[in-house]
């Protein structure tokens, strides 16, 4: 890249996430993949979240890198919100919000070349079961009769991990043709449930209207515009050491996560949503565990210098952990995805990233 095409860029987009992360998404993403995305008409649910930032972050540093004459239309519930959290993203020329919810999208009657549903339908404690599960399932059926009226050729879902339902203690990396399945019996399984559903339902589609479907099934992330006071451990942590609080563990600690980072996510994604084969489901996360105690432990050391974690139970004597790690080589060998940030850079990153934000708000009150 020349300093012409930097100080250009820079001055028609400042970006919200480092620029070498930028670099490395444009990098490692196959020249294939930015091939076929020129020129190409988007629509993105979910445009506004953690996954959604990231997909508008490398798609407007491509789109000025490789001028890609992209045009993307994003949904939001609120675009004004979106605007004074993303005011770069929000406001760029290329970029179209229109205001909405994503499980009524009947009005919307413009052509595009790709759908990328990435609403990420954060559960909150409290959320009503049956509700999540039907704004899950009904965004999912909106997006598909979305794309299949604006003539896309490509539909790219993100699902969860949490389709596989408790992953068994004999299997330390879960596979996609693993047919295990949430429990039936427990009401607090919407989310999973849903998304089981909504893949399904998007493979019916494929089938039926000659719309090319890919499946990413997220596993647990990090990176820049994480929630941190969701249902994610790692955002939890860092929130707790950034307020100069004791980071605390509800359960033992001996639960075994992986975190593949926002930037090679967005690589993975953008990957398979061009080289993904359709009506295939894809595992994307890191395939190496860390504990949850080591994950806080390790936070504390980056934040604080020291050990300051409480847990709140004692591990049960030679009892199950509790896993959520992907196996990931279908992603390898299929699409030749990798993890290129390891763990302690990305809670390095992260970290960073979130100071300057809380700096910058500060700032601006």
């Amino acid at each position: 890249m020349n300093q012409d095409s930097t100080n250009h860029t820079l001055t028609s987009y400042q970006p919200g996430v480092a620029l070498d992360d930028l670099q490395l998404i444009v990098t490692q993403t196959p020249t294939e993949v930015w091939a076929a995305l020129r020129n190409q008409r988007i629509f993105i649910t979910g445009g506004t979240g953690f996954v959604g930032c990231w997909l508008l972050e490398a798609l407007l540093w491509a789109n000025a890198q490789l001028d890609l004459n992209l045009h993307l239309s994003v949904l939001s519930r609120d675009p004004a919100a979106f605007t004074i959290k993303a005011p770069h993203l929000a406001t760029h020329k290329i970029v179209t919000l229109i205001q909405g919810d994503v499980t009524a999208l009947d009005k919307i009657h413009e052509p595009f070349d790709s759908v990328i549903h990435a609403a990420t339908d954060v559960v909150k404690t409290g959320d009503n079961p049956i509700a999540t599960f039907d704004n899950i399932v009904q965004g999912t059926r909106a997006t598909l009769a979305l794309a299949q009226r604006a003539g896309a050729r490509r539909y790219l879902l993100t699902s969860s991990g949490a389709v596989y339902g408790r992953q068994p203690t004999a299997i330390s990396h879960i596979a996609e043709n693993y047919s295990g399945a949430p429990d039936s019996l427990d009401i607090n399984n919407a989310y999973g449930q849903g998304k089981r559903v909504s893949e399904w339902l998007a493979h019916n589609f494929a089938q039926q209207y000659n719309i090319q479907v890919k499946v990413a099934r997220c596993f647990a992330l990090l990176g820049p515009y994480l929630p941190l006071d969701a249902h994610f451990a790692a955002g939890n942590f860092i929130r707790d050491g950034l307020d100069n609080r004791t980071i605390a563990i509800n359960g033992d600690g001996t639960s075994s996560r992986s975190y593949l980072y926002a930037a090679d996510m967005t690589v993975w994604l953008l990957t398979m949503l061009i080289n993904g084969r359709s009506q295939q489901n894809y595992n994307l996360g890191s395939a190496q565990a860390i504990s949850i105690k080591t994950l806080a432990e390790t936070i504390s050391d980056i934040i604080y210098g020291e050990n300051r974690v409480t847990i709140a139970q004692q591990p049960v004597t030679n009892g199950p952990i509790q896993q959520y790690v992907p196996d990931v080589s279908k992603a390898h060998q299929e699409l030749e995805l990798a993890q290129y940030t390891d763990l302690l850079s990305a809670i390095h990153k992260t970290i960073a990233w979130e100071k300057r934000r809380r700096l910058s708000a500060a700032h601006n009150h």
